[in-house]
């Protein structure tokens, strides 16, 4: 398989303290991963090292390739990285319609102003994606007034209008409800069968779906586990890496765990 992502040595630090510390990660076409890890753990850090949000410390063992590349033009990497975090959640939580959110990732802006020409063409992607995600016939409400799991929808067709090889879901699905999470995991699945690369950040084991088969582990800013699911939601890494004892059930492909 080709490789879309490859770190390595990557570090970055904020106030002399190393949030993410020496860290090394391979990604290849179609392969799902799951990066989990308690709070500061450098799961988010990773993420924006990876989507070029923030660099990591110019060493010369470090390198940042994505897909083949390793300079791009934040516009030219956005069609072929996808992004969904809180972050861009907090952002788009405005009196834009939940269309101009969407069609506005053509842009990398959050909504639309007087300075963007939207073709024909663009206008027919966003309805097609926004159809394809169940949220078109939300496209004249505000995102303000549409519920969390709405959002999140909406912000991933945002995230998909280029097509992009590769999304990236940064705590993409927490503060959702239990159907709105079942609604997102269909929506995950849809990428899945659609080919893209998934890299899924996520506090809760329950929102991997079965065609996510990686898991990485973080804390304290390293990688302490990368490996194949059942071989890592094991109660005894998981109950180390969070420091305190971790109970670890399986369902129907799905994983939950509790303290």
């Amino acid at each position: 398989m080709d490789e879309v992502i490859r770190l390595e040595h990557a570090t970055v630090r904020r106030q002399g303290n190393a949030i993410l510390d020496d860290v090394s990660l391979t990604v290849r076409k179609n392969e799902h991963v799951a990066i989990i890890g308690p709070n500061g753990a450098g799961k988010s850090t990773l993420v924006q090292v990876i989507s070029e949000e923030i660099h990591p410390l110019y060493q010369e063992q470090t390198k940042r390739i994505l897909f083949g590349k390793d300079r791009w033009q934040v516009l030219e990497l956005r069609k072929h990285l996808g992004i969904v975090s809180q972050s861009i959640q907090f952002l788009c939580n405005s009196s834009y319609k939940a269309w101009e959110i969407a069609i506005s990732g053509f842009f990398s802006s959050i909504g639309l102003d007087f300075h963007h020409h939207i073709t024909e063409e663009q206008l027919l992607v966003v309805e097609e994606v926004m159809t394809r995600y169940e949220v078109w016939h939300l496209k004249d409400k505000q995102m303000n007034r549409l519920s969390s799991g709405e959002a999140r929808r909406v912000l991933l067709c945002r995230a998909s209008v280029h097509n992009p090889d590769v999304v990236l879901l940064d705590e993409a699905v927490s503060n959702l409800d239990f159907p709105s999470r079942h609604q997102y995991r269909n929506t995950l699945q849809k990428l899945n069968d659609e080919g893209k690369t998934i890299i899924l950040v996520t506090h809760e084991l329950s929102e991997i779906i079965p065609s996510i088969n990686r898991i990485v582990v973080m804390q304290q800013g390293k990688i302490v586990a990368d490996g194949e699911k059942s071989e890592i939601l094991r109660e005894n890494i998981l109950s180390q890496v969070y420091g305190t004892k971790v109970f670890v059930d399986e369902r129907e492909g799905l994983f939950t765990a509790w303290c």
